[in-house]
C-alpha cells in the first residue's frame, strides 16, 4: 500500500513542481513587464502573449528533469532538509541559466534580465514553501499513527535494539517495527519467509552481529524472492563514516570507508578559488591594521614580529604557520599547551589574542595554499604524535587543509578545551562540507566567533 501511494504521491510532486514553475514565470512576466517597467508588449496575466506560456512550459519541463538528476525527488524518510533544499535552489539556477541561454541562441523569445531575477527567486521560494508545508504536515500525521512504513529486523544483537530505540526515538519517522527477529533455531527462516510473502512488510533491515554473517545470503535471496526491499546495517557501523562510496573493480565492490565532499575536484576547486579571492582582498583591505600591530608588537616587547611555528596539514605534511607574536620568547613554544591566562603573554599580546588578532598574519598561509579560511585547527608535531594514540579518529582531520577557523571553534571549542570534542566536530564538518557551510562558519566567526574567553 505504501509502494502504490508513494508512486501516486510521487507523480504529484512532479506535477506541482512543474505547475509552480509555469505560474513562477508568468508571474515574473507580469510584474516586471507590466507593474515595474510598463513594458506596452508586456505579457499579462490575463493575456499570455509574445510566447509567454509556451517558454514558461518550457522551464516547466526542463526544470523537473533536471531536479530529477539532481535526485531532488528520490523517496526516502531520512534525507537531510538542508540537502534537498540546496539541490532545489542549485537545479532551478542550472536550469534557467541553461533554458535562457538556448532562448538567446535561437531567438525563440527576448526575454529581460529583472523577470528571470523574479522568476528565480519566486520558484525557490514556493518550492521551498511546498516541501516545508508537505514535510512538517507527514512528520505531525507520521506522529499520529499515520502514513507508516512497516520494517522488520534481522538480527540478534546491539545493533538490531540500537536501531529499534533509534526509530521509537523519532516518530516523525513513521517507522513501525513489525518485528525483530534473531538468526537463531530451525524455524526462523520459515517464519521470515512467511512474513515476507504479503504485503505487510515494506522493507527488512538487515542487522547482523559478525557471529551472524552467514544468513546474509539467504536473507537478501528471500527478500529478492517476495520483491522486499533490504537494507543493511554493517556491523562495522561505530567506525564507517557518515559518507562512504562504493567503486566496482570487476565483480568486486569496493567500499571506500572515508570519503568527503571536498574529494570532487568541483567541490575542492570552489573552496580553494574562494580562499585565494578572500585572503587576497583582506590582506590588501587590512594592510593598515596589520602595519599598525606589527610596530605595536615591536615597541611592546623585545622579539619578532610574526611568531613562525610548525604545523601539521594537509595530507600529514608540516608546513610554517604564522600568527603576531603575542608572548615573550620562550623555549616551551613547541611543546606547550597555551591557556586562557597564560603568564608568557606579553600586555599588548592578550590584546590580540583576546580579540584573535594574533591570526590575521594566517591569511598568508591561505594564500600560499598552507590553509583554508575555515578547516580543522592545524596542531603542533609534538602534540599530534601524542593525541593520534589517544584520540579516535584524530588524524582524519589532515585529509583537508587546515582553517583559520572551524566548526569546532563556532561552537566553543578553541585554546585549553576538550580535544574530543573538537575532533567529533572537525570529522562533522568533513563529512558534512558545503560551501554554504563554510560561509556559515565565516559569519559567525566575525559576528562573535573571534572574542574568545581569555582574560586579558
Amino acid at each position: 500500500m505504501i509502494r502504490r501511494n508513494q508512486k501516486q504521491l510521487n507523480r504529484l510532486n512532479i506535477l506541482t513542481d512543474a505547475l509552480l514553475v509555469f505560474l513562477s514565470y508568468v508571474f515574473a512576466s507580469w510584474l516586471w513587464l507590466g507593474v515595474v517597467t510598463k513594458n506596452p508588449n508586456m505579457a499579462s496575466l490575463a493575456n499570455l502573449r509574445n510566447g509567454t506560456a509556451m517558454v514558461a512550459a518550457l522551464y516547466a519541463v526542463w526544470t523537473v528533469i533536471v531536479l530529477g538528476m539532481l535526485r531532488v525527488y528520490r523517496v526516502t524518510r531520512i534525507k537531510k532538509l538542508s540537502t534537498e533544499l540546496r539541490n532545489i535552489a542549485l537545479g532551478n539556477l542550472i536550469a534557467v541559466v541553461t533554458a535562457a541561454a538556448l532562448l538567446y541562441l535561437f531567438r525563440l523569445q527576448e526575454f529581460s534580465r529583472g523577470v528571470l531575477g523574479i522568476y528565480y527567486i519566486t520558484v525557490v521560494v514556493t518550492m521551498i514553501g511546498k516541501r516545508l508545508v508537505v514535510r512538517y504536515t507527514l512528520r505531525y500525521y507520521r506522529s499520529k499513527g499515520y502514513n507508516l512504513k512497516h520494517n522488520l529486523v534481522v538480527g540478534g544483537g546491539h545493533l538490531a535494539k540500537r536501531y529499534a530505540e533509534a526509530v521509537e526515538k523519532d516518530k516523525s519517522l513513521g517507522v513501525h517495527l513489525a518485528a525483530i527477529i534473531p538468526p537463531r533455531g530451525k524455524d526462523w527462516v520459515e517464519w521470515l519467509e512467511a512474513q515476507l510473502h504479503g504485503e505487510g512488510i515494506d522493507e527488512v533491515i538487515l542487522a547482523l552481529e559478525p557471529e551472524e554473517l552467514g544468513v546474509t545470503v539467504q536473507v537478501i535471496q528471500l527478500c529478492e524472492k517476495s520483491g522486499t526491499k533490504v537494507s543493511v546495517i554493517p556491523f562495522y557501523n561505530d567506525v564507517i563514516p557518515t559518507r562512504a562510496n562504493i567503486d566496482n573493480i570487476g565483480s568486486i565492490k569496493l567500499i571506500q570507508l572515508r570519503t568527503t565532499p571536498l574529494d570532487e575536484p568541483f567541490n575542492a576547486g570552489l573552496k580553494r578559488a574562494f580562499d585565494i579571492i578572500v585572503s587576497a582582498l583582506a590582506l590588501i583591505v587590512l594592510s593598515p591594521l596589520l602595519l599598525v600591530i606589527a610596530i605595536a608588537i615591536k615597541l611592546s616587547s623585545p622579539g619578532p614580529v610574526l611568531f613562525r611555528q610548525e604545523r601539521v596539514g594537509l595530507n600529514k605534511k608540516p608546513f610554517t604557520m604564522l600568527k603576531f607574536r603575542s608572548m615573550r620568547v620562550n623555549d616551551g613554544q613547541d611543546t606547550a599547551w597555551s591557556t586562557d591566562a597564560d603568564d608568557r603573554r606579553t600586555p599588548f599580546g592578550a590584546l590580540l589574542r583576546k580579540l584573535s588578532l594574533d591570526e590575521l598574519p594566517q591569511l598568508w598561509n591561505v594564500l600560499r595554499g598552507d590553509m583554508s579560511l575555515v578547516g580543522p585547527r592545524p596542531e603542533i608535531p609534538f602534540f599530534v604524535e601524542r593525541f593520534r594514540e589517544t584520540v579516535p579518529l584524530y588524524m582524519v582531520k589532515n585529509q583537508v587543509r587546515p582553517g583559520i577557523t572551524g566548526w569546532a571553534q563556532v561552537n566553543g571549542y578553541r585554546g585549553d578545551t576538550s580535544i574530543p570534542k573538537r575532533i567529533e566536530h572537525d570529522i562533522w564538518y568533513i563529512e558534512n562540507w558545503s560551501f554554504g557551510l563554510d560561509i556559515r562558519i565565516l559569519f559567525k566567526t566575525l559576528f562573535g566567533g573571534m572574542v574568545n574567553h581569555e582574560v586579558v
